[in-house]
């Protein structure tokens, strides 16, 4: 019973999946047919070739692909080394500190739009990369997220290290990173599909065709008065395959780190 449950949610899952695919092979005029045709005549591929034709789809993937990849690394970096003195480095304060962090998780993207333009305008980054990355160097999440897996890290460990004359950044490196693999593999997966996804801020920061991330993209191919949805999910299906590629990798890492979660 319980893997016919786990089956049945399976398939609810990847049915919007399954639905976009096959969309995305129908011919333009079947499309919108009623009631819908599973089974179409003249599939094909065609939307796929109109895709690349209506946008310079290989420079937008490139684009998002190399922003969610260096997004991700800097959150990582930047989330790892905070987790670490939260969980480590006793300071005065750092309990505080740590809750006005973490309050930050409250404050939406829609709230920061402006003031991170303002930001942005001033220092001349408007319609650059960097402008981009910027808001996703580092995740009040990510620090979170890691701190409590360094939390459960035996201190013994880092004891051990010191009588061997390690410092906190040889303990950092050398003990504690590769013992948090699960949650840095998960925290992954949650930061590049965070930047993959991003949608408001390129939007408000981008100007140029040539910065564009495939969001901005795929929302380009959406028309004043008709859209062609096979095109459109053609371009949805591509953009699936990263993060379907990205979690079949930390897919064991992910499951651990869950698993971890109810560890004592």
């Amino acid at each position: 019973m319980r893997y016919a449950i786990a089956v049945a949610g399976a398939l609810v899952m990847l049915f919007p999946f399954a639905w976009a695919v096959l969309t995305s092979i129908t011919p333009g005029d079947a499309v919108l047919a009623t009631p819908p045709d599973l089974t179409p005549d003249g599939a094909g591929l065609d939307a796929y070739r109109r895709l690349l034709e209506a946008t310079p789809f290989w420079r937008i993937l490139l684009n998002s692909l190399w922003i969610g990849v260096a997004s991700t690394i800097l959150q990582l970096v930047t989330s790892a080394m905070a987790a670490y003195a939260f969980a480590r480095l006793p300071f005065p304060g750092r309990g505080a500190l740590f809750a006005v962090y973490l309050a930050t998780l409250m404050i939406p993207l829609q709230v920061l739009i402006v003031p991170l333009f303002i930001e942005m305008r001033t220092f001349n980054l408007v319609d650059t990369y960097f402008a981009v990355l910027a808001p996703t160097i580092a995740s009040a999440f990510g620090v979170f997220l890691l701190r409590q897996a360094i939390a459960q890290v035996p201190r013994e460990f880092d004891e051990a290290a010191v009588l061997d004359g390690a410092g906190h950044l040889r303990i950092f490196v050398s003990v504690v990173l590769p013992l948090i693999r699960p949650a840095l593999a998960t925290f992954a997966v949650f930061g590049f599909m965070a930047s993959w996804n991003s949608y408001l801020w390129p939007l408000v920061i981008i100007r140029s065709p040539e910065f564009m991330t495939l969001p901005l993209g795929l929302a380009e191919l959406h028309g004043r008065f008709t859209t062609e949805w096979n095109v459109v999910m053609a371009g949805s299906v591509v953009s699936v395959v990263p993060i379907a590629i990205l979690y079949a990798f930390a897919q064991k890492h992910v499951i651990a780190s869950v698993a971890q979660t109810g560890l004592k």
